[in-house]
């Protein structure tokens, strides 16, 4: 499953390499709110396509998607896996195959894609630490990459995650949710390239926005946890 917004550039490309992952038999592109034509050329590219009248935020893409693609389950079958690719991976999104096989063969309920280091990234790492600090704080387990949007989970660890948080919250707020539940997370290496944010006025907005949906989640998820918490007696 594929959320993509204003991706006509590189969205052909990324569908067509998700088609060549082993065991994918669904491409589908949640197009959220696009100014440009990424809905047409993901369906020329062999995608099934759903959009979004107007823009509503990845997690409210991923939820869309995941409802389209339960309608698609057959009855008679166990329900598919979803893997939530990036729309900007291009040629290299087939690399997030080795995701399926810990989810597939049931060692693990979550699978995350480790990416190498991004040519032209160009933040300091304060969003990724933050994140990384608060899952570590609220489940004793700490992510290398807590930000990485490539994840193959089962239909029972998204139900169990939903309502996802908000913005760009929405991977923190799901490893964390999915943790406290009970569910089991791996980090898998995969060799991807996505566009990454720069160091320029635009990209450091986008770490800002980042940083503030992070912290939003984790705090919605600290609250939670404070009235979960069994009051003593006397």
């Amino acid at each position: 499953m594929i959320p993509a917004k204003d991706e006509s550039r590189r969205i052909a490309a990324t569908v067509r390499s998700a088609r060549a992952i082993p065991n994918v038999d669904l491409v589908l592109v949640v197009d959220d709110g696009s100014e440009d034509n990424t809905q047409h050329v993901a369906r020329e590219a062999g995608a099934v396509v759903v959009r979004h009248s107007h823009n509503r935020g990845k997690a409210a893409a991923m939820e869309t998607g995941a409802a389209v693609v339960a309608m698609r389950d057959a009855p008679d079958r166990p329900p598919r896996l979803l893997l939530f690719i990036d729309g900007d991976l291009g040629d290299t999104a087939v690399n997030t195959a080795p995701l399926v096989p810990p989810v597939l063969e049931g060692t693990a309920d979550v699978s995350i894609a480790l990416l190498p280091p991004q040519p032209g990234a160009g933040g300091r790492g304060i969003v990724v630490g933050a994140a990384r600090r608060a899952i570590q704080s609220l489940t004793g387990w700490t992510p290398t990459q807590p930000l990485s949007g490539m994840r193959c989970l089962t239909r029972e660890a998204f139900e169990a995650a939903t309502p996802l948080a908000r913005g760009w919250g929405v991977e923190t707020g799901m490893t964390i949710d999915l943790l406290r539940k009970g569910f089991v997370a791996v980090e898998v290496p995969c060799d991807l390239r996505h566009r990454p944010s720069g160091s320029d006025l635009r990209g450091q907005m986008h770490r800002a926005a980042q940083y503030r949906d992070v912290q939003l989640a984790v705090a919605a998820r600290r609250l939670r946890s404070i009235g979960a918490a069994p009051r003593k007696k006397g």
